[in-house]
């Protein structure tokens, strides 16, 4: 599938609006790699679930207009409970993150009494305030092995763990969930892109099963995908991720080519629109915020997360 390079869907009078709005609320918006192309347009800083929180924490503006999904949202009020965070599409969920309830880690914990729990950033607040540490895609082996434990329990992501585990020492206690999206890319869609460009470079993300690592060049994160995108000498590639970072890369790097392998498109990623950011900051009513305790807790693992990077 080719990536989604379709023209972003321009709305004038939702533009004009935030543009005043932003200047009346003090604002920053912040955007998602996978958040559509006018979305990322429109925003001040783009970046991966880790990099917004830190965005959100450490900008100047009392408001933060957070384009991503009900997670980013929430690890953004983790680090910055100061600031209003605004979420345009309040609806806008996350499969991966809501498949694993705190009562299942729990549930892990009594099975396995002398594991820690490492949960992914990709995951509820409650779960965050159970764990012993969270991580991201990139540091999640850096993470696990940090901590003070030979076993583990790993979730949500049971393909990320898999990930982890063929990179650690540690005994993984690996939660089998998913995203779908993700979870949905094989080895044979992998094969079709490269027979249409045979000079590319594939690169994939973690929440890929283990068939595409083993039939990609490089398996990374966002992030990881930018930097190797910038080091490396190829003019093509074929990314194994979300089809909205195909338009981040081809804003970043105008002079390469970038397609998708196989169709992974999260729909709940695409439900902001400049409209709904245009409305947030009119009514302020999409605020993200929950219990201070919750926060403390949850703020604990996701600090030992930043402190390794």
């Amino acid at each position: 599938m080719e990536p989604d390079t379709a023209p972003p869907r321009v709305d004038p009078a939702a533009i004009e609006r935030i543009a005043s709005l932003r200047r009346e609320r003090d604002a920053v918006i912040l955007a998602h790699s996978y958040q559509p192309p006018e979305i990322q347009d429109l925003a001040d800083f783009v970046g991966d679930s880790l990099e917004l929180s830190r965005a959100a924490a450490a900008t100047p503006h009392r408001t933060v207009v957070l384009c991503g999904v009900r997670f980013m949202a929430e690890t953004a009020y983790i680090l910055a409970p100061e600031k209003t965070i605004l979420m345009p599409a309040p609806d806008a969920g996350c499969p991966l993150a809501g498949c694993m309830t705190p009562e299942d880690l729990v549930a892990m914990q009594e099975s396995f009494p002398g594991a820690l729990p490492v949960v992914y950033v990709n995951s509820g607040v409650e779960l965050k305030a159970l764990a012993y540490s969270c991580c991201t895609s990139a540091n999640a082996a850096a993470v696990v092995e940090a901590v003070p434990a030979d076993e583990i329990i790993f979730g949500p992501d049971r393909n990320l763990g898999l990930f982890v585990e063929r990179r650690t020492r540690k005994r993984m206690r690996i939660f089998p969930g998913s995203c779908p999206p993700h979870a949905r890319l094989t080895a044979g869609d992998i094969a079709l892109a490269r027979a249409s460009w045979p000079d590319a470079e594939v690169l994939v993300h973690p929440e890929t099963p283990p068939e595409c690592w083993d039939a990609a060049d490089h398996v990374l994160g966002t992030g990881g995908m930018i930097a190797r995108v910038a080091a490396s000498g190829a003019s093509r590639f074929i990314v194994g991720t979300e089809e909205g970072m195909c338009y981040r890369l081809g804003r970043l790097f105008p002079g390469r080519e970038f397609r998708t392998a196989g169709s992974i498109h999260c729909p709940n990623m695409k439900k902001t629109t400049p409209g709904l950011v245009a409305s947030a900051l009119e009514s302020m009513e999409t605020a993200v915020r929950f219990d201070e305790s919750l926060r403390a807790a949850a703020h604990a693992s996701v600090m030992r997360m930043a402190s390794i990077g």
